[in-house]
């Protein structure tokens, strides 16, 4: 049963006191709940309404400077009890830290805004297959080349909240909205690469008649590919190809135990030009509507929004509470634990809205200033970047040409090769169409002298 604010930070209270009677120096409790309804797409039909919901405790105590762990799904109170005192046993039985300096003490939050709906809270299984049938009609009336390989419309409320020794009680929640399509179209003996399109927001204002439209239109505009020749290009990044190049490079340099681990090619690089003047980024917690907006970060600190780089100026990397204090700085709120059940992990680093400041331009004129390029909307084989060097090498697809200022067919396997951080020094101009995916907040962005490899 779905448990309410007040039981919600009781059972937290309760479970902190267990582990300090146990004999924890201090400990921290954290609650995770979450409530999913989603309706599938499979090969060009609605497929399954799946209804989920999941909640649980994470507790960290510590003792000695040594740290322990464990978690519960079962939010009874007998079951606290237990897991307090298997948290401060682990605790006993690991090796103090000497960097440990404690859980973060009471901050004031500031209020964020549009990251909750009652509309979303509302939404039935019949009206998200009605969104869905809506989203594939809207994909297989524009051309009978269209197959839709899967998608899903699917709304989401959470909750969460921390409590530790230093007085920090902390709740908040959020709802979200998103559908998703994947298509690809067959002309004789073509078929394109899937070709994708989603709209995610944290109320309800998603289109799906947009995705269903623009997910068929990149399908089609996909065939008839052609390889090009192998040289510089200048390229334009869609959003999700950016993320996936950022999320294994970048974003891991700036997140400051990659730094302290010596990880990161930034270490040591505050305050150095390492990219455009163009490039300017925040890791902005409290965005209106961000996807990855709360009030504090998973151990209960203030979300805020933190400069990461100034016209190209490295400015500051992305600390949770135990970085900053090893390093005599303050936290700049970006614990984040991850997964299906965030209170099963314990805290990690990471971005939360990783916003480029956009441009002027519209993504026509974008566009229209470039004499050859190639416009790539995904990328496969991010994965295998290299985190400290920010080397990569990947497959552009799908992918466009541009000629003379306008997109043109679509690019048959090419590679893109070069580090993540000439990519950064050779941005020449953002665009103003700015969207979120993942952690990645940002408008296309042109990058001059890409290394590109044809066929």
């Amino acid at each position: 049963m779905a448990l309410d604010r007040e039981e919600i930070l009781s059972l937290c209270e309760k479970a902190v006191k267990v582990a300090e009677r146990h004999g924890a120096d201090e400990a921290e409790a954290y609650f995770c709940q979450t409530s999913r309804t989603a309706v599938g797409i499979e090969r060009g039909q609605l497929a399954k309404s799946v209804s989920h919901i999941d909640q649980g405790l994470g507790i960290r105590a510590v003792y000695n400077k040594a740290v322990g762990f464990a978690y519960t799904n079962i939010v009874a109170e007998k079951t606290v009890e237990e897991t307090a005192g298997k948290a401060v046993n682990s605790a006993k039985a690991s090796q103090p830290d000497k960097d440990w300096k404690g859980f973060p003490d009471k901050r004031c939050l500031i209020n964020v805004e549009e990251t909750f709906d009652g509309k979303i809270l509302e939404l039935s299984s019949e009206e998200l297959v009605n969104l869905a049938t809506r989203m594939l009609d809207t994909a297989l009336e524009m051309d009978k080349r269209v197959f839709v390989t899967d998608g899903e419309v699917e709304s989401v409320y959470a909750a969460k909240a921390l409590v530790n020794s230093y007085d920090v009680t902390n709740f908040d929640q959020g709802t979200f909205a998103s559908c998703g399509l994947a298509t690809l179209a067959r002309d004789v003996n073509y078929v394109t690469p899937v070709c994708f399109e989603w709209d995610a927001k944290r109320t309800f204002e998603i289109n799906p008649e947009h995705v269903g439209r623009e997910a068929a239109r990149l399908a089609v505009s996909a065939l008839k590919a052609e390889t090009i020749p192998t040289k510089p290009y200048t390229v334009v990044f869609a959003q999700v190809a950016m993320q996936l190049l950022l999320s294994y490079t970048l974003i891991n340099a700036v997140k400051a135990d990659y730094v302290q681990r010596e990880q990161s090619a930034l270490k040591g690089k505050i305050g150095e030009r390492i990219a455009s003047e163009n490039v300017t980024v925040f890791d902005d917690g409290i965005l209106k509507g961000g996807l990855r907006t709360w009030r504090f970060d998973d151990e209960g600190m203030e979300r805020r929004r933190t400069a990461v780089m100034e016209k190209g100026v490295l400015k500051s990397f992305l600390y949770d509470n135990y970085r900053a204090k090893k390093e005599g700085v303050e936290s700049t709120g970006n614990a984040y634990r991850g997964g299906a059940a965030p209170y099963m992990e314990v805290p990690a680093i990471e971005a939360t809205n990783f916003r480029f400041a956009p441009g002027n331009k519209s993504a026509d004129e974008l566009v229209s200033e470039i004499d050859s390029g190639i416009l790539v909307y995904f990328l496969q084989g991010a994965h295998s970047s290299n985190p400290v060097s920010g080397e990569f090498s990947v497959v552009a697809v799908p992918s466009w040409r541009i000629e003379k200022g306008e997109i043109k067919n679509a690019v048959k396997g090419a590679m893109l090769s070069g580090t993540v951080f000439d990519v950064l020094k050779n941005v020449s101009a953002l665009a103003n169409n700015e969207r979120q995916v993942g952690a990645l907040v940002a408008p296309w962005i042109r990058v001059e002298n890409v290394k590109v490899i044809g066929r």
